[in-house]
């Protein structure tokens, strides 16, 4: 391809809104353009890396043994309805009518979609297990879409959905898929980590793991163990026990002392002299609009997950200052656990404690010696907090450290959510009916891309792998005015295409420092530089990822290159 006729708008700047560094690369680099909020196209370069990642993605799940098939992104709302997902999934549901009012939805995913599709072509366990995957087009209208092709509202998504006799069957399925996307992000040079996560939204009754690459701006935390190798999204993440130090503290009566405006665990730390981890904060949340208590310890954050998934709610939600002022009689930051008529969930944490210092559901007051199990009751004790930096492996006793991930990959073991609510059954080989059990596994193929960006570049530009860069070679002929130059650059270009190298020409009539400072910039892997010595036949080899560069004969060039990109197939 000549640069003189690509569509390769560089800039010098990238726009202010811009916050990542993927985000800002891949705009200045003439990779994507924005349409609207969380919405973009991609440009000649930016497509050629998304078609890229894709043909990985694609080889390996055909190489795992799913069939790729296309299912529509337009869904009819009583699937979702029928699944019991149109209310849950909230306003991310792009929702529609058509001319006659009938309601559908934009796909965010598609469990309903390919369920009823297999709950009509298939009945028979001779046809079990299958598995079944797109690429294609997925629609959620985030609250707040931001980092450009980390969070949009249009992305590329690759989703596959396995249906099996049992779940024996189920298992080996997951663990293929697990296989294949770990292939998958290997190949498209990512450096990344599998960690067991919450099911979410898509929900499922078996387990799940994301697979993240590790990067900074990661919106998820990571909680990994120094000694083994356990990791766990912050969400879903455990701590060992004796994590908590014991003290031995009176325990007298519950007495209640004035503490006027101190409303914090900041302000009463330093206001009493007393230690975070002395506290029991008393949060109230709404579980499906229903009041709830939740005590965690004062250093300690409660985590909603936890607490959604103990009470098998729907939502949870902090409830607002008013309800809180409803259900204990004081305003935020006075409540706590003695005399509460709703239900009380305690963390294992404060159920260990001899005594701590709660609120007194009263303006300006507080109590000490507040006594779990003898001031307020501990029959719902679990694990409803955060985990902490530093705290026990829940596998060893090695301890917790935190990182910061982009979620690429997803898998589910779904069980019978879907299948049992929408019908998809067989007959065994008696000639009994039973329910699929199905799985799900998903890749965000457009996230990928900002993924490599974060993790892979440096203060000139994008530095791509081999496997997914828009071209192998930057071919640059320093002056195109120049005969000799110009006529061994366009020998390389031909050989390298005729080799299965592909070639980006800089045949552009522009200054040699403005021809490096793009290359610099898209990330090309290896920049060929046709200079003074074109007449010698020699030519400067660099690579994006080195700093330095080689003058080799035009032989050793083609050797080396063509070498490199072997390798990375």
């Amino acid at each position: 391809m000549r640069q003189s006729t690509y569509l390769l708008p560089t800039l010098r700047e990238a726009p202010a809104e811009a916050e990542t560094i993927s985000h800002r690369l891949m705009l200045r680099a003439g990779f994507i353009r924005q349409l609207a909020a969380g919405i973009y196209t991609y440009l000649p370069l930016g497509w050629r890396v998304l078609r890229k990642v894709e043909s990985i993605v694609r080889e390996e799940m055909d190489r795992a043994g799913a069939q790729e098939i296309l299912m529509p992104a337009m869904q009819p709302a009583e699937l979702w309805q029928e699944s019991g997902r149109y209310q849950v999934y909230g306003p991310e549901l792009i929702r529609l009518h058509d001319r006659h009012e009938r309601e559908f939805a934009l796909g965010p995913t598609h469990e309903e979609v390919v369920t009823t599709l297999v709950r009509n072509e298939i009945r028979s366990y001779r046809k079990l297990p299958i598995n079944l995957y797109q690429i294609q087009t997925k629609f959620r209208d985030e609250r707040r879409p931001r980092f450009g092709l980390l969070r949009g509202r249009e992305f590329l998504m690759k989703d596959a959905y396995s249906f099996d006799l049992d779940w024996e069957g189920l298992d080996k399925s997951y663990w293929a898929m697990y296989d294949a996307y770990t292939r998958i992000f290997t190949r498209c040079g990512l450096n990344f980590r599998a960690v067991e996560a919450d099911a979410g939204a898509i929900g499922g009754e078996g387990g799940t793991h994301e697979f993240m690459a590790l990067a900074d701006i990661g919106e998820d935390t990571i909680a990994t163990c120094t000694q083994c190798e356990y990791a766990a999204n912050l969400e879903k993440a455990e701590a060992g026990p004796g994590v908590s130090e014991y003290r031995e503290v009176a325990v007298g009566e519950h007495e209640k002392f004035h503490t006027p405006n101190i409303r914090t665990i900041e302000q009463l730390t330093e206001s009493l002299g007393v230690s975070a981890d002395r506290f029991i904060k008393t949060l109230i949340y709404l579980a499906d609009g229903q009041p709830v208590a939740v005590l965690v310890r004062g250093d300690h954050d409660a985590n909603e997950v936890k607490v959604k998934n103990y009470l098998g709610a729907t939502n949870v939600e902090l409830a607002d200052p008013e309800t809180t002022r409803q259900v204990t009689g004081a305003p935020v930051g006075f409540a706590g656990p003695v005399g509460l008529k709703i239900p009380v969930l305690v963390d294992r944490e404060v159920a260990s404690m001899q005594a701590g210092i709660a609120g007194a559901n009263e303006q300006d007051y507080h109590l000490r010696n507040v006594r779990p199990g003898r001031d307020f009751p501990v029959e719902k004790t679990g694990d409803f907090r955060n985990v902490l930096e530093g705290d026990r492996c829940p596998r060893c006793s090695g301890t917790l450290k935190f990182y910061r991930g982009i979620e690429v990959g997803h898998v589910f073991k779904l069980g019978t959510k879907y299948s049992e609510k929408l019908g998809a059954k067989y007959l065994d080989a008696n000639g009994k009916e039973q329910v699929m059990i199905m799985g799900c596994y998903g890749i965000g193929v457009s996230r990928v891309l900002s993924a490599i960006v974060e993790q892979s570049h440096d203060d000139n530009g994008m530095i791509w792998p081999v496997a997914v860069a828009p071209f192998h070679v930057h071919l640059i002929p320093v002056s195109v005015k120049d005969e000799a130059q110009i006529k061994v650059a366009e020998e390389l270009y031909d050989r390298l295409r005729q080799t299965g190298v592909e070639v980006l020409m800089d045949d552009r009539d522009e200054r040699p420092g403005v021809k490096f400072k793009d290359s610099d910039l898209t990330g090309i892997p290896i920049r060929l530089t046709v200079g003074k010595g074109a007449g010698e036949g020699r030519v400067e080899y660099k690579e994006r990822a080195q700093s330095e560069s080689m003058d080799l004969s035009i032989e050793e060039a083609m050797d080396r290159i063509v070498k490199l990109v072997k390798e990375s197939k």
